[in-house]
């Protein structure tokens, strides 16, 4: 099944859980035990595909003994083996998530503003070809060109699994179509991803520790663009963490979507806090690339897209440019 796919490891895990389960004080908190009953049903999942696919592998043994075998057949079973093998890729705690995503441009004004709308249209065009639901919950314009700003809310199974290692750094080398005499620029854009969580919920933020600031809309919204003041900005003061929110046509629900994802982003640094607590302990070194540059875009003096993580490459930049991630993101699934 690949390197990935470790079937003992997967039924002890399974047997695991399931004696967590069988004890008397499992209920008594809520959120954990419905976590590890999540995690327990996504095992079996898994679990009953690879033993479906093993019937399935010695049915096609049999028959090739006796007759010749659709090749049909043989590539239906080819591919159930590969996505059995990347559906093990995405078996992390929040991988089946929906996720936000946010995109900042790096210092370099229009150009930067630019290829952080480059990003945007590229992401969009992916969600579009794998069919996940998305919606820009606050999007600001660049001065001349692009964006200074997106966040994007994406709705569907793993949508935080497949994007989750498009966070860090992105780098584009191009001809400037703002430059009048016609030089190369590097640009950088960074990219953040967050899952949604389920236990936001349980994040407690005191009034007074709130900035609210409501303004005009710049037009994120498409069709449902507010003509009034009824975008809001959020400070949370202690933590500094600003939220903006100006896609729905009341103030009221945009306070409400800027709370939500304030709430998701002080539990993400719950989150982060405790694995890093879990790390020290444990003496592992803790992850320090979150802001590191992961993946190169050169469209002038030649074309190539590489990723320097997993080392993908590609000599069609446009076609990646135009959404075709799936490739690219399989690669880092696979190294990590």
């Amino acid at each position: 099944m690949g390197g990935h796919f470790d079937v003992v490891n997967l039924r002890k895990e399974k047997e695991k859980l399931e004696i967590i389960t069988h004890k008397e004080d499992f209920w008594e908190e809520v959120s954990y035990a419905n976590k590890t009953y999540q995690q327990l049903k996504n095992i079996n999942k898994i679990l009953k595909k690879y033993d479906d696919l093993l019937s399935n592998i010695d049915l096609l043994k049999e028959l090739l003994d006796i007759e010749d075998v659709n090749d049909l057949e043989i590539d239906k079973i080819i591919k159930d083996v590969q996505d059995l093998e990347f559906n093990t890729l995405l078996n992390k705690e929040y991988d089946k998530d929906n996720c936000y995503l946010e995109i900042h441009p790096g210092a370099g004004g229009t150009e930067s503003c630019d290829w952080a709308n480059m990003l945007l249209r590229m992401y969009e065009r992916f969600l579009d070809k794998n069919n996940f639901k998305y919606k820009i919950i606050d999007k600001q314009d660049g001065e001349e060109a692009g964006i200074k700003s997106v966040t994007l809310y994406i709705e569907g199974e793993y949508a935080y699994g497949y994007l989750k290692n498009e966070q860090g750094v992105h780098r584009l080398v191009r001809i400037s179509p703002f430059d009048s005499n016609k030089r190369r620029h590097t640009s950088f854009a960074s990219v953040s991803v967050t899952p949604e969580f389920k236990e936001v919920e349980d994040v407690e933020i005191k009034e007074e520790d709130l900035k609210i600031d409501v303004y005009h809309s710049s037009g994120a919204g498409g069709q449902s663009v507010n003509t009034a003041n009824s975008a809001v900005r959020i400070t949370h003061i202690p933590s500094k963490i600003v939220v903006t929110c100006q896609i729905e046509r009341s103030q009221l629900r945009n306070k409400e979507v800027a709370l939500k994802m304030l709430k998701n982003k002080l539990y993400q640094q719950k989150v982060l806090e405790q694995e890093n607590k879990i790390k020290d302990i444990k003496g592992e070194v803790t992850n320090i690339d979150f802001g590191s540059q992961i993946r190169s875009y050169v469209l002038e003096p030649y074309k190539l897209v590489k990723d320097n993580r997993s080392k993908w490459e590609s000599t069609d930049p446009n076609k990646i440019l135009d959404g075709d991630l799936m490739p690219l993101i399989e690669s880092v699934l696979k190294i990590n």
